[in-house]
């Protein structure tokens, strides 16, 4: 009893851990107006999702499980208040205020794959032929998926697409079992989304994965190698994976059956992350890539490894410093903006490593 006891424990602090925001309502009703120069940028934000569309309008999708995909498209707002690694979210009974919160309009569904790819394709063509997708991970609502997208490509300064595929996360401190299984269900998914992308107009496309969506995008990437694509045709930009909730023999196996990537992927690891010391715990004290002591073996692999140990982040359980450190997604955002002159790809990387190392990372 003991055992089930602390197993249960760790278990909530695990899923608390990775999206610790209660799921909120995505569109709000009570408008306060903000004028132009309260606004300091306005996203739109492109979706494929594997999960079901919400009866409640104002949450747009839930956390149950589509067996096709869904698309939509929203604008989201972002404060001229706003600070670089923080999402500014209204509390309840507060006003839906543009000046001071980050704010989502304009929810536009698309009932087939073709009318959301024209739309999308047309996005691309403006915005260069970059695309970002961003693969979010569990214990994350919909909401906080958009949110937290919208402020990366924010603060990272991405001049391109930002394409977010949600997989039916429970969002709950309970459904870290079907959090799991609902990934293990959208593999398909994200790879027919992948296509897509390679199929429209993008000369680029970079992927940025955090906790369980690391796992979902490299059994992806190894069902691309599967079918002799696994760099998309040539388009294939950067992969960044922020803090792995992978099992690392898992994560090398992925990778030998991928093979060495032309471009190294990036790694971005912290043997301070309480969420995946639990998570290893739960999977019987296996190391989780992502906190793993060892990860100078993993460049045989063609990974780059980048410790941000001596970040600091804004959440307790140091899961999120990708995003939520100042100083590293501006750096992220930097490796991001870089074109398609792969050989000076090392400085940015390098740079974060100075920066850690001398302990700059604020």
């Amino acid at each position: 009893m003991r055992l089930n006891s602390f197993f249960v424990a760790a278990l909530a602090l695990l899923v608390a851990g990775c999206g610790g925001h209660r799921t909120e309502d995505l569109l709000g009703s009570a408008v306060v107006s903000a004028s132009v120069s309260q606004i300091a940028g306005n996203h739109a934000i492109f979706i494929a999702t594997t999960r079901k569309r919400s009866s409640d309008p104002s949450k747009v999708f839930d956390g149950e499980r589509s067996a096709k995909l869904n698309f939509a498209r929203v604008n989201v707002t972002v404060p001229l208040v706003h600070k670089t690694g923080q999402i500014e979210r209204k509390s309840r009974g507060r006003s839906d205020d543009p000046s001071r919160y980050f704010m989502a309009t304009d929810v536009v569904g698309y009932d087939t794959a073709p009318k959301f790819s024209q739309a999308l394709n047309a996005d691309i063509a403006a915005r260069g032929g970059r695309v970002m997708l961003f693969v979010h991970g569990y214990n994350t609502g919909f909401d906080d998926a958009v949110y937290r997208l919208t402020q990366i490509v924010h603060d990272a300064g991405y001049p391109g697409t930002p394409v977010l595929f949600s997989w039916a996360s429970g969002a709950s401190t309970t459904s870290y079992v079907y959090d799991k299984e609902s990934a293990s269900a959208a593999r398909d998914q994200l790879e027919v989304t992948l296509r897509m992308l390679e199929q429209s107009g993008a000369r680029r496309i970079d992927i940025v994965a955090h906790s369980m969506g690391t796992w979902i995008t490299m059994e992806t990437l190894r069902q691309l190698a599967i079918t002799g694509d696994r760099d998309l045709g040539g388009k294939l930009g950067d992969v960044v994976l922020a803090s792995p909730d992978i099992d690392v023999d898992v994560f090398k196996s992925q990778m030998r059956r991928y093979g060495k990537p032309d471009k190294p992927f990036i790694l971005l690891l912290s043997d301070d992350d309480r969420a995946l010391r639990l998570s290893g715990l739960i999977a019987g004290w296996k190391p989780r890539v992502g906190d793993y002591k060892n990860a100078s073996d993993l460049a045989d692999y063609g990974v780059t490894v980048v410790d941000v140990s001596r970040a600091k982040g804004s959440d307790s359980f140091n899961h999120t410093k990708f995003a939520d450190n100042p100083a590293l997604v501006k750096e992220l955002g930097q490796r991001l903006r870089l074109d398609d002159g792969f050989a000076s790809d090392r400085d940015v990387t390098d740079r974060i490593r100075q920066l850690t190392q001398a302990g700059g990372v604020l």
